[in-house]
């Protein structure tokens, strides 16, 4: 990926060009000092004067919003005033001596109701859309140089001498936090609503990226210049440096895509289009510089797909040497590729490629461009601010709609939502310790909302074809990654220190990096079989040569390609059989699944075909299994499952087996086992529960007592349980050999019963 660099002489200034934004409507306007704003429509690539003003601007911000609304932006000036100007150049209002000295910033919050303004004089002033002052919100004794908005609006960042601070704005109570960002003035910042990262630059000559803590991510190397801009693509997957002469394209983590020399002096300013395809760049010798997103790659499994053009793709096939060149008219936006299906949109056209068929794709028509294009193996769904959440199948048939409450859809990427078969998950953007769930052929939401402690910052789904199988997994605030059911709060810590993680495309293995090491879950969902299992059926592979911070890519078969913090690919592959071996199970085939294990030789292998047995309820294979890792308890807890005369039986002990007892007990009751369940009750020393069942039930109430006094016997106490006390009262004359024998001809007629 690259910048394509065009120069636009048509919207030439003779003066410093000191600011620029760009609107919903793809126009960008231009100010400079030779006191005019330019304005260039980028559909017809023409450019003219839009006005003229009489003061020297400083700062520019066009009101967010859909298209067609809020047709005004703000535009600062060096005498500290600021104006509010329509799209058709009439000065809606004009607030004179907003700041003493020069105005050197202005921006509107993300939902366009408020607007934060900051000057030489060391303030920052908070007006309402109509220009009426709410509150001087911060005071200093040292000029701001810029200031923006948190992704929620609650916030406000700024920068002040070497300093960055953000100042609570709704939040009441709540503290400023600042640190130290730069060894000189820190000139620019800007806060990225999708990734929730801070990135900054100064007179130090480097750029940086921060969390929304203060933690560094990531410090560049000093450039030859003052670094005097800087923006973040409204995705969130990469932004832009200026300097003197100089822009850049980095990614998200730091590392540069492309580093181009321009004859444009210093850039003032950057702006990012809409649909983050171009940037604008306001040139220091009057000039206006467009960086075009050029060469973005794509790839899956055998496949590579390039975009050469804005409208021009080249497909290859690595294996069987086959190309393919797509060419259409619009430009190329959004693309995406998994699952055996390429898809991209432009502005108003979605296409569908499977890899089998590159001549005859499905089209449809968009009402609005996409954010983000998130694939599973049946289902995609595309995100745009205007229409939500749009759920669609392979043949461009759309499925459902989803219309979320208190989700920003332009804050979303793809480790904030995720879809499987049959569930999409979603992180709310109003409250990230939440995960909302949806059904995909629906668009309901479901009757299950995950909260967490923490705040979530990455969540996807497994993608098995079971729905009662339906995993999510997700990291938090605090890099630890869990597991958890969709359907109900069961949240299981994982790892710590993880810094990415994905499952399999074709089955239920999950990988993850954490602290520099790859592990691998061959069977996660044994967590919910035998956490023994669980642990016995992971893998982990030491991997100092990825470093901090890597982020994993894909994971297809058995290889995972993962980007280190750098931006440099590596492959790292992992056991081929437990794919295989989940074909076997899936097809029921197991003396199949145990010849592989056997042939394998593999401790996690035998624990992961265990793990899937006994959720599969096949006690042969299970009890093979067990017994090839010594597991000699769990065989034994096999074999008297085996001898059990009933499968409702036998199902409840797979319940308790599972760590479920209350299920058990209710499944013995259905069956009107009422000894099993109380025998149950007993074992588990739950005693009271023992005696309210037989007592009910009118039976084995001295089964109950004689295992009681022989507990009591055994550790030496006396009956104090008024219940107990009672019953013994009432059966004095409990003798265990009568029970035995009760018990044992309870058994007989369970065997004939079946």
């Amino acid at each position: 990926m690259r910048f394509k660099i065009k120069i636009d002489e048509q919207q030439r200034h003779s003066q410093l060009v000191s600011t620029l934004s760009w609107t919903y409507t793809n126009e960008v306007y231009s100010a400079a000092d030779d006191q005019t704003i330019h304005r260039k429509d980028m559909k017809t690539d023409q450019a003219a004067k839009f006005i003229d003003i009489t003061k020297y601007p400083t700062d520019m911000d066009w009101m967010p919003g859909t298209r067609g609304v809020n047709d005004q932006f703000a535009i600062s000036y060096a005498d500290g005033s600021f104006d509010l100007i329509t799209k058709l150049g009439k000065i809606d209002k004009s607030v004179p001596d907003a700041h003493k000295g020069a105005l050197t910033s202005l921006k509107w919050s993300n939902d366009g109701t408020t607007l934060a303004t900051a000057g030489e004089d060391g303030q920052l002033k908070v007006w309402s859309k109509a220009g009426v002052l709410r509150s001087p919100l911060v005071q200093t004794d040292k000029p701001i140089y810029c200031v923006c908005w948190s992704p929620e609006s609650d916030s406000v960042l700024y920068c002040t001498d070497k300093n960055i601070c953000i100042k609570p704005h709704l939040t009441g109570g709540s503290k400023q936090v600042q640190w130290k960002a730069h060894d000189g003035l820190v000139l620019k910042v800007d806060w990225n609503a999708s990734n929730n990262l801070i990135i900054s630059c100064g007179e130090d000559c480097r750029y940086k990226i921060w969390d929304s803590y203060g933690r560094s991510l990531f410090t560049s190397n000093p450039y030859d210049y003052v670094i005097t801009s800087l923006a973040w693509a409204p995705n969130g997957e990469y932004f832009a440096v200026g300097a003197f002469e100089m822009l850049r394209l980095c990614d998200k983590t730091g590392w540069t895509y492309s580093f181009d020399k321009i004859d444009t002096g210093s850039l003032m300013k950057i702006v990012w289009s809409p649909d983050g395809t171009i940037c604008a760049g306001a040139g220091g010798n009057g000039k206006v510089a467009y960086g075009y997103v050029v060469d973005r790659s794509i790839s899956w499994s055998n496949w590579e797909i390039q975009l050469t053009q804005d409208n021009k793709l080249h497909v290859v096939d690595l294996i069987n040497e086959v190309n393919e060149e797509i060419e259409i008219r619009e430009k190329i936006i959004n693309m995406s590729m998994s699952y055996d299906h390429f898809i991209f949109t432009t502005p108003t056209q979605c296409y569908i490629y499977n890899v089998n068929n590159w001549t005859t794709p499905h089209i449809f028509d968009i009402k609005d461009s996409v954010n983000l294009i998130v694939q599973s193996p049946k289902y995609f769904c595309l995100v745009d601010i205007a229409n939500g959440i749009l759920i669609y199948n392979y043949e461009g048939k759309q499925v459902s709609s989803i219309k979320a409450t208190n989700i920003k859809y332009d804050f979303l990427n793809k480790k904030k939502l995720s879809i499987s078969q049959d569930i999409l998950a979603v992180i709310d953007t109003s409250n990230a310790k939440t995960v909302k769930f949806f059904e995909v052929q629906s668009g309901k939401p479901t009757n299950f909302v995950l909260e967490h402690s923490l705040d979530i910052t990455d969540i996807n789904l497994n993608k098995s074809d079971i729905a009662s199988e339906r995993k999510i997994a997700f990291i938090d605030s605090n890099k630890d990654l869990f597991l958890s059911p969709t359907y109900k709060r069961d949240i299981i810590k994982l790892a710590a220190m993880a810094d990415s993680f994905l499952w399999n495309d074709k089955n239920d293995t999950l990988a993850a990096i954490a602290d520099g090491r790859l592990l691998s879950w061959y069977y996660p969902n044994a967590i919910y079989v035998d956490k023994d299992l669980m642990d016995l059926a992971k893998v982990v592979k030491e991997l100092p040569e990825i470093g901090q911070m890597a982020q994993m890519v894909s994971f297809y078969g058995s290889q995972i390609v993962v980007r280190r913090k750098d931006g440099g690919l590596i492959n790292v592959a992992i056991s081929p059989y437990p794919s295989i071996l989940f074909e076997f199970c899936d097809k029921q085939k197991w003396n199949k699944a145990v010849r592989l294990c056997r042939f394998v030789k593999e401790p996690t292998l035998w624990a992961c075909l265990a793990a899937i047995s006994l959720n599969s309820k096949e006690l042969n294979t299970a009890e093979i299994a067990l017994a090839a890792i010594e597991a000699i308890d769990k065989v034994q807890m096999v074999n008297k499952m085996k001898e059990l005369p009933t499968e409702a039986a036998r199902n409840a002990y797979f319940a308790l087996y599972f760590h479920k007892p209350n299920e058990a007990e209710q499944l013995l009751l259905q069956a009107k086992l009422y000894y099993r369940a109380i025998k149950l009750n007993i074992k588990l020393f739950r005693w009271d529960r023992a005696l309210d069942l037989a007592i009910n039930n009118k039976t084995h109430v001295e089964t109950v007592l004689a295992y009681r006094k022989r507990y009591l016997e055994r550790v030496g106490k006396e009956e104090t349980n008024k219940k107990f006390a009672k019953q013994f009262a009432e059966h004095p004359n409990v003798d265990m050999e009568t029970v035995k024998a009760n018990i044992k001809a309870e058994k007989e007629r369970e065997k004939k019963a079946k």
